[in-house]
């Protein structure tokens, strides 16, 4: 690929960090990553990833573009014992959204690899990224080194490098770049630099559900579970949930959340009878029996926040911001890293087409597939009673469609293949409305109520030669 300049800057060894590092390795002639944390050599928990300690899911959209940006890495990642669920029996999945509990039974093999999903812990799959991206050559990691300090030209119109400390010695150099890419997560200071440069802060959208969620990394013998991942999310009448996903080395991550005030407690009884009332019997059995490993961990979020850089009107040139300090969701929904391999998709994409005016179009880019994760996180949480954020006319339109669909979800495959594609990020909400979509759940539906049992193939009434019409391509 075609080198637009110099050298680019990364500030934050975050997911986020590094595969916007990745990306801009293939434009730039030197690509620097400045990280606060001295990194470890293999897999760890390190200070600047408390999430680190908390249950993760790679969705299958993010999966894709890991392995389109490190050809192989997810057959690496397997090969390093993270388990993925890619064979389509749909019993090794136990999920529940909205108080619809998913098809449990009987097997997707057509769509099994399109839709795979994989279960690395944090700390395992953020060191492979690490090693992959190390070995690139005009890539280095500025590791124990704060970013005190952005610079910009004397007229304000371009940053040119970032001030470094170092956190051991105290020295401090600058370092010049023609891009900068923040990434160093939610309290980032990309909005106070914005408005001391003349430029003003972006807008921001809100939505406060105070998550309270807490973990416990157990280890559980081969063979004990059918699962390979539990998410059981709230339900009318229930702003509480679970989730128990298998790792690497027969370890197994429980974790269980609150919100609006609903906080789990901090030890594992506590959090077994915190889940006991939603969670299968078989399952709490199974924690139970589990040889805990270390200790519990806590977090709180407050609210999911998207700061709307895509809608200012002005901006200087080579400053750019990724991840968490762009938009920070609510963790239950487990978007977060597919959303950053998204982001770094779309600074790909942009960076093809030149440098020219890339902080303007590669924000309005990002908003895209940013846009379409908000309204399915804020969809569902602001039918939470307690939660605060703008309800809009479409998106209560949204939710009941979805709320529609999930019901049909517990039946019908066909269905629950549409959901899961859109669920991975890998179809637009958009295809939730398509007319032969709407109808087949609508047929779903109203066997279930006339209490029909397991619903047939559904006989659509074909307008054209639409292959998008007939049931059979609903799933594709």
């Amino acid at each position: 690929m075609p080198e637009l300049d110099e050298r680019a800057v990364v500030l934050g060894a975050s997911m986020a960090g590094l595969l916007a590092a990745r990306v801009l390795a293939d434009f730039f002639v030197t690509v620097t990553v400045v990280e606060r944390d001295v990194l470890p050599d293999g897999p760890a928990i390190r200070r600047g990833v408390p999430q680190g300690r908390h249950v993760h899911v790679l969705l299958t959209r993010g999966a894709q573009i890991l392995d389109e940006l490190f050809p192989g890495f997810l057959n690496e990642l397997v090969a390093d014992g993270a388990p993925v669920w890619n064979d389509g029996e749909l019993s090794k999945l136990h999920l529940s959204f909205g108080g619809h509990e998913m098809l449990r039974s009987g097997k997707i093999a057509r769509e099994a690899r399109a839709l795979a999903v994989y279960m690395p812990s944090r700390p395992l799959l953020e060191c492979l990224v690490r090693q992959r991206l190390q070995a690139i050559k005009n890539v280095t990691i500025l590791d124990g080194h704060d970013a005190a300090e952005l610079k910009s030209t004397a007229d304000r119109n371009r940053v040119t490098g970032v001030r470094v400390v170092d956190r051991s010695s105290g020295a401090e150099r600058e370092l010049m770049a023609d891009v900068v890419m923040n990434a160093t997560g939610r309290g980032a200071h990309t909005s106070a630099f914005l408005k001391s440069l003349g430029y003003g802060r972006p807008v921001e959208d809100h939505i406060v559900m105070h998550t309270t969620y807490v973990s416990q990394l157990l280890r559980i013998p081969r063979g004990t579970l059918k699962e390979m991942l539990v998410d059981i999310s709230p339900a009318p009448g229930r702003p509480t949930g679970m989730f128990l996903t298998g790792y690497e080395n027969d370890t197994w991550m429980f974790t269980v959340f609150g919100m609006v005030g609903h906080e789990p407690p901090r030890d594992l009884a506590g959090m077994l009878s915190f889940a006991q009332d939603y969670c299968p019997a078989h399952l709490i059995a199974a924690v139970r029996a589990a040889e805990p490993i270390g200790e519990v961990a806590h977090h709180r979020t407050p609210s999911s926040r998207w700061r709307r850089y895509d809608k200012m009107p002005r901006l200087p040139d080579g400053l750019l911001v990724c991840g968490d300090a762009i938009c920070s969701f609510n963790p239950i929904y487990g978007q977060g890293m597919t959303v950053a391999a998204l982001e770094a998709a779309a600074l790909r994409d942009c960076l093809r087409r030149g440098g020219t005016d890339l902080p303007r179009r590669y924000f309005r880019s990002s908003a895209k597939p940013i846009g379409v994760a908000w309204q399915m996180v804020a969809g569902s949480d602001l039918t939470v009673p307690g939660v605060t954020g703008r309800r809009s006319r479409s998106m209560r339109v949204i939710t009941r469609l979805v709320d529609w669909a999930l019901a049909a979800c517990e039946s019908d495959p066909v269905v629950a293949v549409r959901f899961f594609r859109v669920n991975g990020l890998i179809d637009s909400p958009i295809r939730l409305l398509h007319p032969a979509f709407v109808y087949r759940v609508a047929v779903v539906n109203l066997r279930r109520r006339r209490g029909g049992g397991q619903p047939r193939q559904v006989e659509v009434a074909a307008r054209g030669n639409s292959r998008e019409a007939r049931p059979d391509n609903l799933s594709r």
